[in-house]
């Protein structure tokens, strides 16, 4: 297959995107990524064909604070900035994720069959489900139930919104109104976080998650013998701040040795049982015993899959509902609001019960049962 792929520079999106680049070229086919200027380097490096996403420069007139309007009038302007690069490019294929809906309207434009990578939990509503966001199990019983569908009910408004919004960009650049969705959907994540439901679409597989390695350097933890803590900030912009500092402070004198990975400049001083920089996370989720993380999917998911514990203290976004799946997995603490005390506290806790690495376990065990997106996307061709 020749196959174009579409995502934004978020590095929750871009990088799932780079690792499906990666098995589609493992796979002996050709992958041509469109994405944002930050990864193009790196990428390009990676051994993949890598091109700039247009428009994804916000205009004038756009409304990042309507998510709404966020996803779908940028995805218009996106496919159309986009067309004639996916002209050029020729692909038998276009994988568009999620947030990055233009690549999908592109395609649909060119008559190209297109799929949809979620790297993260299928969160089309259900039927048998809260609302997604809200971080609640499905209720049992008739309280519980009628309480699921009262939720359903009062979000409604905002779904309906949200495809009239769709319909109106479709429109707007010559599609018709009702969106036909992809040939197939991509769930990148773990059966561990994922939920039930009686509507699950025929079109959707869980591939397990997508991972990549934007760095080759290897982060050691400080030396010694205590049990290490991982600490991950958050990199979406709804991220819970000061997660690292207040981490230091909880567990000043317990004993713990902490080395945090992050995308951006470290701290310029940190304690000696403390590092902190750019590193491979794979080689250091090979040495934690416990996550401190803001529970995005994409270190979430890296840490169950190596079956490490967690610590969740989630910002905005879905980071909520994800954390609140973890711990009702068994595998994670949910912390907030978040302070020194509450996650030192959190931390301790997860070092102490076993249960939380056997839960941590069994969530990684899981990703074992999960689907080849490269065969799917094969598939869907034949």
């Amino acid at each position: 297959m020749r196959v174009a792929v579409v995502a934004g520079p978020d590095p929750g999106h871009a990088f799932p995107a780079i690792a499906l680049c990666l098995a589609f070229i493992a796979a002996g086919d050709t992958a041509v990524l469109f994405t944002g200027a930050r990864w193009i380097e790196g990428a390009t490096k990676a051994g993949i064909d890598t091109r700039l996403l247009k428009g994804l420069t916000p205009r004038p007139e756009d409304d990042d604070m309507d998510a709404g309007q966020r996803i779908h009038s940028r995805a218009a302007f996106i496919a159309t900035e986009l067309l004639p690069d996916l002209v050029e490019v020729d692909a038998d294929l276009v994988v568009s994720d999620i947030l990055t809906a233009g690549g999908g309207l592109a395609a649909e434009r060119l008559g190209v069959p297109w799929v949809e990578l979620s790297p993260h939990p299928l969160y089309a509503p259900s039927r048998g489900l809260p609302p997604i966001g809200s971080g609640l199990a499905p209720g049992t019983g008739i309280r519980g139930r009628l309480r699921d569908t009262l939720m359903r009910a009062a979000t409604g408004r905002s779904i309906a919104q949200g495809k009239a919004q769709r319909s109106a960009a479709r429109v707007g650049i010559g599609l018709p109104a009702e969106d036909p969705g992809p040939v197939a959907r991509l769930i990148a994540t773990i059966p561990a976080l994922e939920v039930p439901r009686p509507d699950w679409p025929a079109e959707a597989f869980v591939v397990g998650p997508l991972l990549w390695e934007p760095t080759d350097a290897v982060l050691t933890p400080p030396p010694g013998a205590g049990p290490v803590v991982m600490v991950a900030p958050s990199t979406a912009f709804t991220g819970a701040e000061g997660m690292l500092e207040c981490t230091l402070e909880g567990l000043e004198g317990s004993g713990t040795r902490l080395v945090a990975s992050m995308l951006d400049t470290p701290p310029a001083e940190l304690p000696d049982w403390a590092s902190a920089g750019l590193g491979r996370q794979d080689h250091l989720l090979r040495h934690a015993d416990v996550v401190v993380c803001g529970s995005g999917h994409g270190l979430l998911a890296k840490a169950l899959m190596h079956g490490v514990p967690v610590v969740a203290v989630p910002g905005g976004g879905d980071q909520w509902e994800l954390a609140n799946r973890a711990q009702r997995q068994g595998s994670a603490v949910l912390v907030r609001p978040p302070s020194s005390k509450s996650i030192g506290d959190a931390v301790m806790k997860v070092l102490s019960d076993p249960a939380y690495a056997k839960a941590a376990a069994a969530a990684s065990a899981s990703g074992s049962n999960v689907e080849d997106p490269v065969a799917i996307c094969r598939r869907v061709l034949s």
